[in-house]
């Protein structure tokens, strides 16, 4: 029941994501020998997973007594149930606190690629990419009730595999929640209210139509393409803030907080993979919300905005910095609206987000924005429908729509392109089919695919991959699509 790893980090500026590996058709031979390879494969996790005691699930579980499927929409971790929330809105405090207040999860995986992704065979972690069945991350998780009022969840993931490109990119703090919660309940009134320290704008969130923990993304894959925004992933595990939130009748909800850069007595909590992005000044945090429940439903519409002054690190003479300098401001506004229907034997869970984000350029060295570029323009819009069965069998269609306008891309230029960003300017759409099987309810094996429909019109001489098309025409969209088959574990 531990909510688990959301998508991964990125800096901003250069942005690495956490991409899976792209679909291609031309190497029949290796997937033949990568389907074997993942049959022996599932057939030996499998094993595993029916072996285990069906009680013996993360340090939620453990803690409450209760299964998965009490806290996560029909046991698909990290999705949460109204019961789940509530759990997390009162600081994890629930239950009893246990001796070991611990757990482990981990993804084993395998991707086929598609052309316009396949690395030359000597490019580093290449078998990673080419259909091998790979070990792609995994976490600790720590806490639990403190005490009556006081809990956390703290994760540490180590990060074997950096999607497409195979690269290793190490460990660190990922997902902190600490917190410090009280419920009050009278005649006319059942107010929540706390206060969260975290280590990422989002973090502290308890519905999966937001940006971190929604849109079932599994680690290792592209579940949800990466966005460019800063509340989607720009600032994951690179700031520190606190953010005080009050619930009221469970209808109406509120929070405000604040963010910094996450590092000196906070660098513990930061995840530095592609390097540590600082915050110019104070970045301010809100989230408003209005939930109702009635029967076996319930809706939440929403509404967040975050102003971040991200130093660019460089200027146009090539100076790095780290705490001065040029800087952008990423101002979002997000807009989210979720729909669950929970009654067994069926679960159905609708999703779907919108953000807009404003990146105005401040210094006049700031060499992300030149000449004339002015304004940076960003509107990214997310959706997932998921059902499942008997919380056993299941299936989710994605939506993914990613557009910015033309002072973005010079950004995105400037900044220097590389193959993890070159998504970074134009529009990009994609749908994500999956299926999934849940063979106890801390395992799922699933089969995920990425299809594009819609990338931005790039020649060779944007195009710095391996495998850009030398006629300088632009890439089929399909060229970038990938199939993602893993099984992903948490104990």
């Amino acid at each position: 029941m531990s909510v688990l790893h959301k998508k991964a980090t990125g800096s901003i500026g250069s942005q690495p994501r956490g991409r899976g590996s792209r679909l291609g058709f031309d190497r029949a031979d290796t997937q033949i020998t990568t389907m074997r390879w993942m049959t022996a494969g599932l057939l030996a996790a499998s094993s595993l997973a029916v072996s285990l005691d069906a009680s013996a699930t993360p340090i939620f579980a453990r803690q409450t007594g209760q299964n998965c499927m009490a806290c996560h929409a029909g046991g698909q971790f990290p999705e949460l149930t109204p019961y789940g929330r509530l759990f997390k809105l009162t600081g994890f405090t629930l239950g009893k606190r246990t001796p070991i207040p611990l757990a482990v999860m981990g993804v084993f995986g395998s991707t086929t690629v598609g052309p316009a992704q396949t690395p030359a065979p000597s490019s580093p972690g290449h078998t990673a990419t080419d259909g091998t069945p790979t070990f792609y991350t995994g976490s600790i998780f720590a806490g639990g009730k403190i005490t009556d009022n006081i809990g956390m969840l703290a994760q540490y993931t180590w990060g074997n595999y950096n999607g497409s490109n195979g690269a290793s990119f190490g460990g660190g703090s990922d997902n902190t929640d600490i917190r410090y919660a009280n419920r009050v309940i009278s005649n006319n009134n059942d107010i929540i209210y706390g206060v969260s320290l975290n280590n990422n704008p989002g973090v502290e969130d308890v519905w999966n139509s937001s940006q971190t923990w929604g849109y079932g993304v599994v680690p290792g894959s592209t579940g949800s393409p990466a966005g460019y925004t800063i509340l989607d992933g720009g600032l994951a595990a690179q700031a520190v803030g606190a953010d005080a939130y009050l619930y009221w009748n469970k209808a109406i909800y509120a929070e405000v907080g604040a963010y910094r850069t996450g590092n000196g007595v906070f660098s513990f909590l930061t995840q530095n993979n592609g390097g540590q992005a600082y915050l110019a000044n104070t970045s301010p945090y809100v989230r408003l919300a209005y939930t109702h429940e009635w029967g076996a439903q319930n809706i939440e519409v929403g509404y967040t905005f975050f102003d971040a002054d991200v130093f660019e690190g460089t200027d146009t003479l090539g100076n790095t910095y780290t705490n001065s300098g040029p800087y952008d401001e990423h101002r979002d506004n997000a807009f989210d609206f979720q729909y669950q229907y929970l009654l067994d034997p069926h679960t159905v869970t609708f999703e779907f987000s919108r953000i807009n984000e404003v990146i105005n350029p401040n210094g006049a060295g700031a060499v992300n924005f030149t000449g004339a570029l002015g304004q940076g323009q960003v509107n990214e819009t997310k959706a997932k429908v998921s059902y499942t069965y008997k919380a056993r069998y299941g299936a989710a269609l994605g939506y993914y729509n990613f557009s910015s306008n033309a002072a973005f891309a010079g950004y995105q230029a400037n900044a220097g392109t590389t193959a993890t960003d070159y998504f970074g300017d134009g529009t990009v759409t994609a749908f994500v089919p999956e299926i999934f099987f849940i063979p106890v309810q801390n395992v799922r094996i699933g089969l995920q695919y990425t299809m594009y429909t819609q990338i931005p019109t790039q020649t060779a001489a944007n195009q710095t991959f391996t495998g850009a098309n030398a006629n300088g025409q632009p890439w089929n969209s399909s060229d970038f699509n990938e199939a993602f088959l893993y099984v992903w574990a948490a104990y």
